[in-house]
């Protein structure tokens, strides 16, 4: 049987994600900081920043993660290829581990020439888990829920998806005191695993980045401010491509790669021992 490829959404479905882009575009902008460039640079950005409302008495708070994609990963290995338009989907909670009725948020991302984009829809573990094997909505009560809906109604009939990974990781996150939309985060604990696919599991698994790491990512809508580009180039902080997802899938097709040298993973070569994340066909 011939292969169907799969293509990104058609442009008559991407009508909401323009009106996102016009409502909640911003760039993300990411950094891997070792501890003497965090605890430095945290000095500063208590004089300019305040601690979100969530991370109540400046406490840090968890992020729950099952991304969904492809029977052959095309979702990962498209945006590992870099394109100009690429998108996600994902289940998220703020709890570990969370209950059938625990409230979670089923998020469609996107990132159009750097500009992210980010819609969901809130309901119970249980609920998503009906909607995403039968479409059965929860009670919509906001005309913006509903159109959220219709997005990911469109995403599902066009890719067949299936839990493929668990990400979690702990945050600090602060926002502009002059500017509520800028916003920064840190990421610790970044912990990965293809298996036990359920937020109604406990966090556990490999660890993406080392224990004296942080993943500081930098969202805004315009330019990021002065005083931060001069704090970060006097710590020597520089930006990278940090994709927590994207690094689950490398690591775990290393893992492939060197329990067999015979594997074959659609969309992946390896050259030389170096692996290459092709476009996707």
């Amino acid at each position: 049987m011939r292969r169907q490829r799969l293509r990104p959404l058609p442009r008559s479905c991407r009508i909401h994600e323009r009106m996102a882009i016009n409502t909640f575009a911003r760039k993300e902008i990411k950094f891997l900081l070792d501890m003497q460039q965090y605890a430095e640079l945290a000095e500063e950005i208590r004089k300019y920043m305040e601690p979100d409302k969530y991370c109540v008495g400046g406490k840090e708070y968890g992020i729950y993660n099952i991304y969904y994609d492809t029977p052959d990963d095309y979702l990962i290995r498209e945006s590992l290829s870099k394109p100009y338009y690429k998108e996600k989907i994902r289940l998220r909670s703020y709890y570990s581990p969370a209950s059938d009725d625990s409230l979670v948020f089923l998020e469609i991302k996107k990132k159009i020439g750097g500009v992210v984009t980010k819609r969901r829809v809130s309901m119970t573990l249980g609920e998503s888990a009906e909607y995403l094997a039968t479409r059965k909505k929860p009670a919509v009560k906001k005309y913006i829920t509903g159109q959220v809906f219709s997005e990911l109604d469109a995403f599902l009939d066009h890719y067949p998806i299936q839990p493929k990974q668990y990400i979690s990781y702990q945050r600090e996150a602060f926002f502009g005191k002059d500017n509520s939309d800028f916003r920064l985060t840190f990421d610790r604990k970044i912990t990965e695993r293809r298996y036990d696919l359920g937020l109604d599991h406990e966090s556990y698994g490999n660890q993406i980045i080392r224990s004296d790491q942080r993943l500081m990512e930098v969202k805004v809508s315009d330019a990021i401010p002065d005083w931060l580009v001069r704090k970060l180039s006097e710590l020597g902080i520089f930006k990278t491509s940090f994709s927590k997802y994207g690094m689950a899938y490398t690591n775990y097709i290393r893992e492939k790669v060197s329990e067999s040298s015979k594997v074959y993973v659609s969309g992946i070569s390896v050259v030389k021992n170096n692996i290459l994340l092709n476009r996707s066909v």
